[in-house]
């Protein structure tokens, strides 16, 4: 039921009403609520995010830890209650500041990872980057099990949860391999027992063309070897390695199976081995090939038979030690044979007889 006023002249009505309406706003003052006022808490500073982990046990460094949160701003105090006019308005909260931001992990030093070992599966190999990144094409392999030395730790592509990549220095390649297919080591690396002559134990062969040879020997191929050979002789491993690249398709009756120019220079049928030092090794101009791709071999299997394919002159084996760039045909490097006396090197014209007999 509405509660009636009584019938009273309207001016003591209005000073009534007056009275009730200055106890309000005094009370509001009093209470300095700032829902109404707009002048609530300080908004919270907000947290910064926490550093990165990662994992010290392949020598990354630990991220930093988490900003705090900025605390509240204080609401301001009441304005003390006045008369009737209302009292001063209180003053707002100050807002709070927010938390530091967190620095993130940094790479561990290469004195507490001088080395890494790949980890891939059997058989496969891990492609080296000129950069932290799968973006570049590969400047090289390295099989499961190989050991490099490791020149820094850095950030880069993100691989299966990991931005950590080593920069790796091996006598055949140098580049960014990830942390997700390698770990740190204290291991040396796999020494190879060294490299024998490319023929079977008790085989004899003249050196036609050797190192820094005049007809085709500068360049990419300055440490290249040719050996003056019959079609069909078979040519062995100078060192245990895997099989990383083959090519057999130039068959007989074709254009460069028995040599030719320039023009048949991408037909030479050949194997690449690459060795436990990061290192390869080529056999060319093969009649036949014996093995498959990713096939492992000892030193002294059979990878295939002598021939004249592709830019050739004649029947003979061409063979030379080379960096690992990806590719079947790269720099070549100094190749010393275990079997040859006299520093291992044999010269253009010498006779050199195989003791590459495991």
């Amino acid at each position: 039921m509405m509660t009636r006023w009584p019938l009273l002249p309207f001016a003591v009505r209005n000073l009534r009403s007056l009275i009730v309406l200055a106890s309000c706003i005094a009370l509001l003052v009093a209470c300095g609520d700032g829902d109404e006022l707009d002048f609530g808490e300080g908004a919270a500073g907000q947290a910064s995010g926490a550093g990165s982990g990662v994992d010290t046990d392949a020598g990354w460094g630990s991220g930093g830890a988490a900003g705090s949160a900025g605390g509240a701003g204080y609401a301001g105090a009441g304005g003390a209650a006045g008369a009737p006019s209302g009292g001063t308005t209180g003053s707002g909260g100050t807002t709070g500041s927010g938390g530091a931001t967190a620095s993130g992990g940094s790479g561990g030093s290469s004195a507490s990872c001088p080395r890494v070992r790949v980890k891939v599966a059997a058989g496969a190999t891990l492609n080296v980057r000129p950069t932290p990144s799968t973006s570049g094409s590969p400047v090289g392999t390295l099989p499961n099990g190989a050991i490099v030395d490791v020149v820094a730790q850095v950030q880069g592509e993100t691989i299966n949860g990991m931005t950590l990549w080593f920069q790796i220095s091996a006598p055949s390649v140098a580049g960014y391999i990830s942390a997700a297919y390698s770990e740190c080591t204290l291991d040396q690396p796999p020494a190879v027992t060294g490299y024998y002559l490319p023929l079977q134990c008790g085989k004899s062969a003249k050196i036609s063309q050797g190192n820094f040879g005049s007809f085709s020997h500068s360049g990419k191929a300055k440490y290249a070897y040719d050996f003056s050979l019959g079609v069909g002789t078979p040519m062995v491993a100078m060192a245990d390695g895997k099989v990383l690249h083959v090519y057999d398709k130039t068959k007989p009756g074709d254009a460069c199976y028995n040599g030719g120019g320039s023009s048949c220079y991408p037909y030479a049928n050949l194997v690449v081995l690459l060795h436990g030092d990061g290192s390869t090794s080529i056999y060319k101009h093969l009649s036949q090939v014996s093995v498959a791709l990713g096939q492992s071999v000892k030193r002294g299997a059979q990878l295939g038979l002598s021939g004249s394919t592709g830019y050739s002159t004649g029947p003979h084996a061409h063979v030379m030690r080379q960096e690992n760039c990806g590719v079947a045909n790269c720099q070549s490097i100094p190749l010393k044979f275990a079997d040859v006396a006299g520093g291992g090197v044999p010269s253009t014209g010498q006779t050199v007889t195989s003791k590459n007999c495991p």
